[in-house]
Formats: structure tokens, sequence, C-alpha cells
């Protein structure tokens, strides 16, 4: 079994459901905080299972991270979800969409991925992200059609100022980990707001406008 794998996967029992997000969790938190080759034997210890549950579930890195990435992006598109769905501020609803983003380390999952082998074309992993596009755009939407959100921003510029401000800096030299991610997310999204103060240069720039390897090496 890879990456790559697509066959149905068995139902698996409730231990076992909670072990595979423990195990999950635990791989977002080591590949953030420690790169890539964390060996998977810390990502058991963190995840608080044997070393033979974790192959159970993941036979290798490669496995690992492809699933930690459709994880990650399926958490954002309910978190987005539910957004929509409950009662809030439209503005309110896409800042608080964006700052979780903090939260998952989006940015720095992305570099990881870049250098991983995983399959950055692999069905699922093209679903999840559509999946995160189109939701974001509906949020984005919600919020210009509000009045709220200066019209001259596309969705593709926020998903690559996304990207950018949840990168971890090289060598872990800015202190504050997520919470300095968010003091920047909230920052951009202060500026975010209608009625433009400045004019930007260049035209807004749309999802639809980003290529594979343009988002691979913005994000």
């Amino acid at each position: 079994m890879s990456a790559t794998h697509t066959a149905a996967r068995p139902r698996l029992r409730a231990d076992a459901v909670r072990n595979r997000e423990r195990i999950l969790d635990a791989a977002n938190e080591a590949f953030v905080a420690e790169g890539g080759e964390v060996p998977l034997d810390e990502i058991a210890r963190r995840a608080g299972v044997g070393n033979a549950t974790l192959y159970r579930h993941f036979p290798d890195r490669k496995s690992l991270l492809f699933h930690v990435l459709l994880y990650v992006n399926h958490r954002i598109t309910e978190r987005a979800r539910r957004l929509l769905e409950g009662d809030h501020d439209p503005f309110e609803a896409l800042s608080e969409a964006m700052l979780s983003t903090a939260d998952d380390c989006l940015g720095a999952l992305c570099i990881e991925l870049l250098d991983s082998g995983v399959d950055r074309e692999h069905p699922e992993l093209v679903a999840s992200r559509e999946r995160v596009f189109s939701i974001t755009q509906r949020l984005i939407d919600r919020a210009r059609d509000s009045g709220q959100l200066r019209s001259d921003i596309g969705s593709g510029d926020l998903l690559i100022a996304v990207g950018r401000l949840t990168r971890p800096m090289p060598g872990g030299l800015c202190p504050g980990g997520r919470t300095m991610a968010r003091r920047h997310l909230q920052i951009f999204l202060d500026g975010l707001r209608a009625p433009a103060r400045t004019e930007l240069p260049g035209p807004a720039l749309e999802v639809a406008d980003l290529k594979e390897e343009v988002w691979s090496q913005e994000v």
C-alpha cells in the first residue's frame, strides 16, 4: 500500500478512528515543528500509540504526509462550511476561516509537500484542494456582496497571502509560532476591509489564475 492507493478503505472501529486522528494530529504538529524527516517513532510517541499502530494505518512516511494533507484540507473545509451555515457576519466568517489556518500551519505543510515526493496531482488530493478553493470562494463572495470586503481582492490573493503568513521563519527565528501567525493574518485581514485606503498594483488574482507551478512556488 502507498500514498497513491485508491482502493476502498475498510470501515474502522471507533477506537481505530480515534487512534488514526491522534496520529494525524501528532504528525501535523511534528512535521511543522521538526520538518518532514521527523522519525515516525517520534510521531507515534506524540500520538500516544505504539509504532505498530502507526504503521498499520500509514505504512510509510509518504503515505502519512499524504493523509495529513487530506486531513487538514478536510478540517479547513468543514470549518468553512459551518461558518457559512451559521448566523455569522460575512466578513467575520471569512476572517475566522483564514485565522484558523494558522492553527493548521498550512504554509508549513505546503513546504513539506514540495520535498516529500507526494503526488500533488493525485485525484484525492486534487479533489480536497478544490473543495478548499470552492468553499473559500463562497466565503469571499459573501463578504464582498455584503460590502465589507474591498472589491479589488481575489480569492487567489487571499490564498497566497495565507500560505505565506502561515509559513515558519527559517531556523525558528520568529518567536510566538501560531500566535504570531494569527497576529500577522489579523493585520492582513484588517487591510481587506472596505473601503480601500489605497489602490493596489496589478489586477486581482483569482483561484482560476493559479496554475499548480505558481501555487507551489508561492505557497
